[in-house]
């Protein structure tokens, strides 16, 4: 048991969480404890009588869906482990939400199979999709996708679909399957069957976590989460099509790897600011895996660059971000760390360190591993902690301040030994008006209005 999970089940842990760095497009300086917020917060997080989740006061939230209830398409059941999700802007007010289930191969509920949907009847992962009416309420709720296996994260397309990522590497006869696993599959909000149930094999068959687009150039960047050593790589894809558009990256591209020269794993760099200038890109020598790994492949006697638990991806401004959640030595990590956020600059190829999480050594400072982050409406970040102990959604200012916006009250422990799932999917609706989160277990989609802030 970790200092932070000692501290959490004995009362003693406060909702903080430290950053270092400076992120020029959104906050600068160091981050202060939520009893120092005063004004950069929304306030305490007041504890919800139902038991679900904890808020500032003057915000609210409606329980859009539940694992285990039945989907209002009458396909199923809500399938479990809720994951990531991004909302897309509908005709007369609505919004389409999908949402990931990231199902293994023993799933407690998996994605109903659906005909015209399902890529491998021995998938158990997919995504859900959910439209709301111009008031929030759920109109109709259905399986967009399924098949799949291990949906973790992915991202928005800038031409309105979204693209789910399969964390795993099983190959067709693992785990019961009777296909590969490992891509990216697009997915359209509003009618899924326009999408169908297609691996984008060209962008790569490894253990996907998140996806962002540069808008201008249409390349797609991508975050690999591999669970061991050689730890795994950030990727972007160069679509033959990059002007976009629905089906567009069916028509291939090329897969790249990141260089950073002189730096075989991100986690050696430990100050924030550092910043490495002529970053190169290394096609990947067998896109598809076919026998081995991507991050085992030969990319030279110069070698790529690694590193451990990349999970978040967004693009901001011109830069695209991602996030290392944490590093461990003892892992086979070159040094620890409790989380980083990388930003990497196309226009004059350089990466840069703008952020550092933790330590949990400090009674007020025991924030730890970051994943899914978002912009807010404020103009700074939503960050969803995924770590030991009380798990919360972060806000963090363009100034650095950080505080917590909300707290998962769902205990799946036991009173004496309390346990509570991580917080994933973090988006906003196309109004900024209303946040929209998941609670992995027991997977729980929520929307949260109240007196956002504006830039």
């Amino acid at each position: 048991m970790t200092r932070r999970q000692a501290l959490a089940r004995t009362g003693a842990l406060g909702a903080g969480i430290a950053f270092t760095g400076a992120l020029s497009e959104l906050f600068a300086g160091t981050a202060a404890a939520q009893s120092d917020l005063g004004h950069s917060g929304y306030g305490p997080l007041i504890p919800d009588p139902n038991g679900l989740l904890d808020l500032p006061k003057g915000f609210r939230y409606q329980v859009l869906s539940r694992e285990g209830d039945q989907l209002r398409s009458g396909e199923g059941r809500v399938p479990s482990n809720h994951d990531g999700m991004s909302a897309f802007a509908g005709r007369h007010g609505r919004v389409h939400l999908v949402r990931n289930h990231e199902n293994r191969a023993t799933g407690r509920i998996p994605v109903p199979t659906v005909e015209g949907l399902t890529y491998d009847p021995a998938g158990k992962g997919g995504c859900t999709a959910l439209t709301l009416d111009a008031r929030g309420d759920v109109l109709a709720e259905r399986v967009a996708i399924a098949g799949t296996a291990v949906n973790c994260a992915g991202g928005p397309t800038p031409w309105g679909t979204w693209l789910t990522c399969e964390e795993t590497e099983d190959k067709a006869g693992t785990n019961g399957y009777t296909k590969d696993h490992g891509f990216i599959f697009e997915v359209d909000p509003v009618d899924p069957h326009r999408s169908g149930a297609v691996p984008l094999t060209a962008m790569g068959r490894f253990q996907h976590e998140a996806i962002a687009v540069d808008p201008r150039r249409g390349v797609v960047y991508e975050t690999e989460d591999a669970f061991e050593r050689p730890f795994g790589l950030f990727y972007r894809f160069l679509p033959e099509r990059p002007k976009g558009g629905p089906g567009s990256l069916r028509a291939g591209g090329r897969l790249q790897a990141m260089r950073v020269p002189g730096v075989p794993d991100l986690s050696s760099i430990q100050e924030t600011g550092a910043r490495f200038e002529k970053i190169e890109w290394v096609d990947v020598p067998d896109p598809l895996a076919t026998t081995t790994a991507i991050r085992h492949q030969d990319f030279g006697p110069r070698g790529i660059t690694h590193a451990q638990k990349l999970e978040g991806c967004y693009w901001g401004g011109r830069c695209v971000y991602f996030v290392s959640s944490f590093a461990r030595s003892s892992d086979g990590s070159a040094a620890d760390h409790y989380g980083q956020i990388w930003r990497y600059d196309p226009d004059d190829r350089t990466l840069t360190l703008v952020i550092v999480f933790g330590p949990d050594t400090d009674v007020q400072l025991p924030g730890e591993s970051p994943d899914n982050i978002c912009l807010a409406p404020s103009g700074g970040l939503m960050v969803c902690e995924d770590g030991n102990g009380a798990q919360h959604v972060y806000g963090v200012t363009r100034r650095g301040d950080v505080y917590a916006m909300a707290r998962n009250a769902q205990n799946i422990g036991t009173p004496g030994e309390p346990e509570w799932g991580e917080f994933a999917g973090v988006t906003f609706s196309p109004d900024g008006r209303t946040m929209y989160v998941n609670c992995y277990t027991p997977g729980t989609t929520f929307a949260v209005t109240g007196p956002w802030r504006r830039t």
